[in-house]
Formats: C-alpha cells, sequence, structure tokens
C-alpha cells in the first residue's frame, strides 16, 4: 500500500469527489479523517473517520486540529476537496451574499485548511497538500464570477505556499476538474452540462474516482519532486 501509516484529512467528504478521494486514500493505507458541514457522516469504505467541519469558520477548524493533535499532532496528507456550486451571475449582478458565501468555502476554506496543516508541520516533516479547484479556474465560461474568482485563487495559493515552503518537506499541488459526475453537476441545468461536454475532447463525463486516483498521486511519495503543479484531469478540456 502507497500511504500506509499515513494521516490524512479530507475536507467536503461527505460525497462526490471528497468521497471519492477519502476512500481512495484508506484503499492505500492511508487513516483518514474526512470532514464535512454534515452532523453525521455517510458512511465510508476503509480506515475513515468523520468529523462535521464548516471550512469557513476558523473555530472549526481550531477543532479539526485538536483532532489532529489528539492523533499525535502529525498529519502527512491534506487534500481540500470542499467546495459549493456556482450562481449563474456575472458581475453585473453578483450579490454580495454569493460572492461572500462563494468564497468564504471555496478560497477560505482552503486558506484555513493550509493554515492549519502547515502550521503543525513545519520542521516535522513530509506534507502533501492537495487542493481541487475547476477548469474554471484557469479558463472562462459565462457568468458565475464568484466562482471562477474562488477557484483561481486556489490555483494561486497552492503555488504560493509550493514555493514558500519547497525547502521545509511541504509540498502544495493542485488538481483541475472537469466535468465529473458529481451530485453538484448533476444539480446544474443539462444544456448548461451538455456545452461542456460537447467542448471535452474525450467526449464524455469524469468519475469522481480518477480525480481520486490523482489526489493519492499526488498524496504519496511517488510524487515527491512534485510541488507547485496544476493537474487537470479534464478529458482534454483545458488543452484547447
Amino acid at each position: 500500500m502507497k500511504l500506509q501509516g499515513k494521516l490524512a484529512l479530507v475536507t467536503g467528504a461527505y460525497r462526490g469527489i471528497g468521497k471519492a478521494c477519502a476512500e481512495a486514500l484508506a484503499r492505500e493505507g492511508a487513516r483518514v479523517i474526512a470532514t464535512d458541514v454534515s452532523a453525521q457522516g455517510p458512511g465510508y469504505e476503509g480506515d475513515v473517520l468523520y468529523h462535521q467541519c464548516d471550512v469557513g469558520s476558523q473555530a472549526d477548524w481550531e477543532r479539526i486540529g485538536e483532532a489532529i493533535d489528539a492523533e499525535g499532532g502529525k498529519i502527512d496528507i491534506l487534500v481540500n476537496a470542499a467546495g459549493v456550486a456556482p450562481t449563474k451571475s456575472g458581475v453585473h449582478d453578483v450579490t454580495m451574499e454569493d460572492w461572500d458565501f462563494i468564497l468564504r468555502v471555496n478560497q477560505t476554506g482552503v486558506m484555513l485548511g493550509m493554515r492549519m496543516a502547515t502550521a503543525r508541520m513545519l520542521g516535522k516533516g513530509p506534507l502533501s497538500i492537495v487542493n481541487i479547484s475547476s477548469i474554471w479556474g484557469q479558463v472562462a465560461g459565462t457568468g458565475q464570477i464568484a466562482y471562477h474568482a474562488s477557484k483561481g485563487a486556489v490555483i494561486n495559493m497552492t503555488r504560493n505556499v509550493a514555493v514558500t515552503y519547497a525547502r521545509q518537506g511541504i509540498r502544495a499541488n493542485v488538481i483541475l476538474p472537469g466535468l465529473i459526475d458529481t451530485e453538484m453537476v448533476r444539480a446544474q441545468k443539462p444544456e448548461m452540462n451538455a456545452v461542456t461536454l460537447a467542448l471535452t475532447p474525450m467526449g464524455r463525463i469524469g468519475h469522481p474516482n480518477e480525480i481520486a486516483e490523482g489526489v493519492v498521486y499526488l498524496a504519496g511519495d511517488t510524487s515527491s519532486f512534485v510541488t507547485g503543479a496544476v493537474l487537470p484531469i479534464d478529458g482534454g478540456f483545458t488543452a484547447q
């Protein structure tokens, strides 16, 4: 097993990409702390312990840090997968409520997670951070200004952490999923998904497990010389 003996934390792990990541890491031998906003976890395959956490809450991250401390104060892997679905607003009509909520979860939540993990691991050994952004953090669609802003920020925050801590045993990489078969995507208007699918060179939708396999690679020692990387898993969408 590639991750035997490692402790991993995955946010947004109630369903979709986050849940697939938690279970994939557990299959490779990691002990996994899975978090989401729901009070109760969904049930997992493997060694996964669930904690409630609102990623935009500093107080909740302090509680998660205490859970890490109870495990010995060492975390090997952090996967920031929590995210909220975009509104369709353009810059001309986006509300401050939507803007603040989307950035609070998608951007501030990632920052707080990285802050918690890096503060505990400086001088204590390797840490691999894998952030989940989106193709819409790198290329533009129509509307969704807050979502684009938050996901673009995740890419550059990842690069910043990668460069800042490269000589201190901390790696940070970011994955850009394309159109993936998740509850969030299925809740979108079919015509919206059809446009993205039509522009995807491979001509199909992706599966959460395909994102999780990328996370396993970036989390483990086989990617020990990889940091600051931006990995699209998108069926070729951003290659165009």
